[in-house]
């Protein structure tokens, strides 16, 4: 398992437009991609379960990775929210 926090520096946090991206982004990776706020876990792969996070700008989030590869996707993944755009 690859644990990473990270905080949420685009401007709408995970809603709509990012947080699809986010789910385009995981749902091919072969195991289980979670996101973490204040305790609660969300599958990444749907984003229904991210967007119910209420995720926005300035948060802290936590991710995590179970499966092939993990340590490598936990940075990839980390990356990608940290570039993530409107």
């Amino acid at each position: 398992m690859a644990e990473r926090k990270i905080v949420v520096t685009n401007e709408t946090g995970l809603h709509a437009r990012p947080a699809a991206s986010l789910v385009q982004f995981v749902k091919n990776y072969p195991g289980d991609v979670k996101l973490v706020k204040d305790g609660k876990e969300a599958n990444a792969k749907s984003i229904f379960n991210v967007m119910s996070l209420g995720i926005s700008k300035g948060t802290e989030i936590g991710i995590v990775v179970e499966g092939e590869d993990e340590e490598a996707f936990a940075d990839k993944l980390t990356d990608f929210i940290d570039n993530l755009a409107e």
